[in-house]
């Protein structure tokens, strides 16, 4: 029972979405492009089948009047704030929720105003080609006699998750109540696929990170903030699941959407646990990265010094040698100055002295460098 409206109990609905669930690992069809804005699809709904299509509001809420046990599920996407302000006015919507609605960008959340429930979702899609994961918003309003479902993203496809209602009457009998457990559990199987998305992006990066790949850090920080925003989009619905539950025997909620409530419950909880277990991988993956590159590092400094040293002795060698020619250049170039009054110059031994002088310094600069470890 939603808002004090009790609806005719049927059964098997569970059972019905498990058949047409989204296996673990592969990812859900692509579904169809929704209008630019405004009113996706509206019908009214007697006892589990379709009564009437509505084309545009008026009509539905017309629809509603005219027939007692009707209830109207309609769906909108990023609509404008004239179509909004008409739901709020007729089914009495609480001005919080109407504008959390509009303006969108809401944690997921569960609250209650009066009879209505106003239900905040973030469903989450694999983007293959680039990826990466992308984040979409969905409010639903559930009341008495109608549900209304604002998207703000391409995620979920709400459209497939009223065909299979659809085909089951008797779940869909039970009213809003049967629609928002529907929907919870197409935004929980929605997660699958981007589980084994990032979980095999985070094998790439383990090959990237002992690999050598330089780019694998940035890989892993984006990947990280991609969890983390995963996180805060899965770990509040297991709070909202739980106090779904725990209000389900007061308002009368039927046992097998009681079940049913318990298996989406389970389904989610392994995927948090799923998404915890990655953020602790990669935190030691950055770990490991962070290691390995202070390693390169290590070498690179190791591999700089050992040819600093050997430029080193090279230098050493050369300014020895230089040294030690010089020597000769020196006393050559003193005693080849043309002055008159030079010692030595009209000596008879002058020129042996010359050389004697010249191998004398150059021996010497030869055993000081060579003891000095320079040769």
């Amino acid at each position: 029972m939603v808002g004090g409206r009790r609806f005719r109990p049927g059964g098997g609905f569970g059972r019905q979405l498990d058949e047409h669930a989204t296996p673990v690992g592969v990812p859900p069809p692509p579904a169809p492009a929704p209008p630019a804005g405004g009113m996706v699809e509206s019908a009214v709904y007697i006892r589990g089948h379709r009564f009437a299509s509505p084309a545009g509001l008026a009509e539905t809420y017309r629809c509603l009047q005219e027939q007692d046990e009707a209830m109207a599920w309609i769906g909108l996407y990023r609509p404008d704030i004239d179509q909004i302000t008409s739901l709020a006015r007729e089914f009495r919507l609480h001005d919080l929720a109407v504008e959390d609605a509009i303006n969108a960008h809401q944690r997921p959340k569960l609250e209650r105003y009066g009879d209505t429930l106003f239900v905040v979702l973030r469903a989450a899609r694999y983007d293959d080609l680039r990826e990466e994961v992308e984040f979409s918003e969905l409010h639903l309003f559930i009341g008495p006699g109608f549900v209304v479902t604002v998207r703000h993203g391409e995620a979920p496809d709400l459209a497939a998750v009223r065909r299979r209602l659809e085909t089951d009457a008797p779940m869909l009998a039970q009213g809003p109540e049967a629609v928002l457990y529907a929907i919870l559990d197409q935004v929980v199987d929605g997660y699958a696929p981007v589980v084994a998305g990032l979980e095999n992006d985070i094998d790439e990066i383990e090959t990237q990170v002992f690999g050598g790949d330089p780019n694998a850090s940035r890989r892993i920080y984006g990947l990280s903030r991609e969890v983390i925003e995963f996180q805060r989009a899965a770990r509040p619905l297991l709070t909202m699941l739980d106090a779904l539950a725990a209000g389900a025997g007061s308002y009368g909620t039927d046992e097998e959407l009681r079940r049913y409530l318990r298996d989406v419950t389970d389904h989610l909880t392994q995927v948090v646990e799923r998404v915890d277990g990655f953020r602790h991988l990669l935190q030691n993956i950055l770990t490991v990265n962070a290691t390995l590159v202070s390693q390169q590092q290590n070498e690179e400094m190791r591999s700089l010094t050992a040819a600093s040293y050997a430029q080193n002795e090279e230098l050493k060698k050369v300014s020895s040698w230089a040294a030690i020619l010089f020597a000769p250049t020196l006393i050559g170039t003193v005693y080849g100055m043309n002055f008159v009054h030079m010692p030595e110059l009209n000596w008879r031994f002058g020129y042996l002295f010359a050389l004697l002088l010249m191998l004398l310094v150059c021996g010497t600069l030869y055993l000081v460098f060579k003891r000095r470890g320079w040769l």
